[in-house]
């Protein structure tokens, strides 16, 4: 590599495949789309509100995901918003906005299904289910004079979230519903679907392995941090929908929820919640691995400084463990700190693009067997490539520095002698991020 920098060589890097990877942020918006956000809402303070509307769909549009649709006819505007497993259909005509998903056919009337979806409707704000002919729906409208970007946005967004997540939720529970609408989502390729069915099984049956090596109580910290950096991780990289998100969501609350308990008494639910997932079958699981297209993200912004927060207590956790000669509880406790804010933020893209070189490095084997073909560490040598890793960190700064005018990362502070170093080094640098 020296020798490819003295004398101008440049080996041609094989491009590596489209894979997505985590949950969908929006908080990804250039310098532009945040233009247009500014301009809706003037607009419509001007009373322009089919221009507002215009803008408002510009700033909602992600060039990567292709994630809107818009096609206007003799003053009808028809629109499509695309979110997971969901796709939102609306119209504008005359003074009202009209959007709504199809959630589910109801070939026979079920009192129980009905139930259900009068109880869940008393969750929603802006958006409420319906019942036409067997089609069950969820519908948001509003009238023009009244539609502010900030409500667009909040009303949409309840409609097309709530439905993805409870279009699976109520086949799973009721097995008379059938899928309708979902001609847009595709299966992930074969090979890709072995590969992570094989990681997610790998993962799991580990980690409970090595679990059961430790002193539940001595060790019930380390426990949590290894079972939640699993469902980060599991979240992150296979990046499951439906029924198996449900269930690692489960895990998760397990611990978060208000219980009063010790991790000694939460960590047996959260391992009876992964044992739950090992026993389904690669069909059932397989059936939760799709590829899709988003418009809003799940979870909300926050400030560069609760990210940093927990990194920061992430890496006061670790010392202990990599003190004590545990680097690799250390290692998964850093790991936590960086993905529980993926997990639980709508993170800004620098931050994503960073998080995706971190699991890059620490799960190299995994990104290897998908055809990934920068191999930025090899843990049974420990080597790092360390031009790479640079010139990556340098890559995503320099990009988005134009957005965010105070981004910087000290690269020559990383440590590449071994992974805990280097990911304690990394993750300070990324603690030290000015995002705001």
């Amino acid at each position: 590599m020296v020798l490819d920098k003295l004398f101008g060589w440049v080996r041609k890097k094989e491009k590596d495949p489209q894979i997505p990877f985590g949950r969908y942020s929006d908080n990804n918006k250039s310098v532009q789309q945040v233009e247009q956000w500014t301009e809706a809402d003037r607009l419509f303070k001007e009373n322009n509100y089919r221009e507002s509307i215009d803008a408002f769909f510009d700033y909602l549009c992600d060039d990567e995901q292709q994630n809107v649709e818009i096609e206007k006819n003799n003053g009808i505007i028809n629109f499509k918003l695309y979110q997971g497993s969901k796709l939102v259909r609306g119209h504008i005509e005359g003074d009202m906005l009209n959007a709504e998903i199809a959630l589910a056919r109801m070939p026979e009337p079920s009192m129980p299904v009905m139930r259900r979806l009068l109880e869940m409707n008393f969750n929603l704000y802006y958006s409420r289910y319906s019942l036409k002919g067997d089609i069950i729906y969820m519908r948001f409208d509003s009238k023009l004079n009244t539609a502010t970007p900030n409500k667009l946005y909040y009303g949409l967004k309840e409609l097309a979230t709530k439905a993805d997540k409870q279009d699976d939720l109520l086949l799973n529970e009721f097995k008379s519903l059938e899928h309708i609408d979902v001609d847009h989502v595709s299966p992930i390729p074969i090979g890709e679907q072995v590969i992570k069915l094989r990681y997610l099984r790998d993962w799991i049956k580990s980690t409970l392995e090595y679990v059961e090596t430790l002193d539940p109580d001595k060790f019930s910290g380390a426990i949590s941090y290894l079972l939640l950096t699993l469902v980060f991780r599991i979240d992150y990289l296979i990046s499951p929908e439906g029924k198996i998100l449900s269930e690692l969501e489960k895990i998760a609350s397990t611990y978060y929820g208000k219980e009063d308990k010790n991790s000694s008494a939460r960590n047996p639910s959260m391992i009876a919640g992964f044992r739950k997932i090992l026993e389904k079958s690669d069909e059932e699981i397989a059936a939760q691995l799709f590829r899709s297209k988003y418009t809003f993200a799940i979870v909300v912004p926050q400030s560069s400084k609760q990210v940093s927060e927990a990194i920061e207590t992430a890496l006061e956790n670790m010392t202990w463990y990599r003190d004590n000669n545990y680097p690799d509880i250390a290692n998964e406790v850093m790991e936590y700190g960086f993905a529980y804010s993926q997990y639980s933020y709508s993170l800004p893209k620098p931050l994503t693009e960073l998080f995706k070189l971190f699991m890059q490095i620490n799960h190299a084997g995994y990104f290897e067997a998908l055809g990934f073909h920068t191999k930025y560490y090899k843990a049974e040598t420990n080597d790092f490539e360390e031009d790479d890793i640079i010139d990556r960190i340098e890559l995503i700064i320099n990009e988005w520095r134009p957005k965010y005018s105070s981004l910087g990362f000290k690269t020559r502070k990383l440590r590449f002698d071994t992974l805990v170093n280097f990911n304690q080094s990394f993750l300070e640098e990324v603690a030290e991020l000015n995002l705001d």
